[in-house]
């Protein structure tokens, strides 16, 4: 490990390198991918947190809109649960991570903590 993320890990702030990343992982999940896999943002908690609660928020309505495109009368309204969905991470990204705050998704963010990914 390089003494840059040594030292990045040491100072326990949250940078704004951190809020623009996690703001950014929350709202699109391919940079909360990216964040996970590059060895310099893994290792930053608040990148983690951000990163780990989008990409299951997202696989979660990916599998909702699935399932209820199914159903014939519902079929209709499906892009309308992604939408709104998206809409919520994008508040979420803008007014709490960008300003610093780690983010509680209700039963995402228990689930993640129960799994050990958080």
């Amino acid at each position: 490990m390089s003494d840059e993320i040594k030292a990045s890990m040491d100072d326990g702030m949250i940078t704004d390198d951190d809020k623009l990343w996690g703001a950014l992982s929350l709202a699109i999940p391919i940079i909360g991918i990216i964040a996970l896999v590059m060895e310099d943002k893994k290792v930053r908690p608040f990148i983690k947190h951000a990163a780990v609660n989008g990409l299951a928020v997202s696989v979660a309505t990916f599998v909702v809109t699935l399932v209820l495109g199914f159903i014939p009368v519902v079929n209709c309204i499906t892009p309308l649960i992604g939408l709104g969905v998206f809409g919520y991470m994008i508040y979420l990204a803008v007014t709490k991570t960008y300003n610093g705050e780690y983010v509680e998704i209700p039963y995402v963010t228990d689930f993640c903590k129960d799994q050990g990914w958080l």
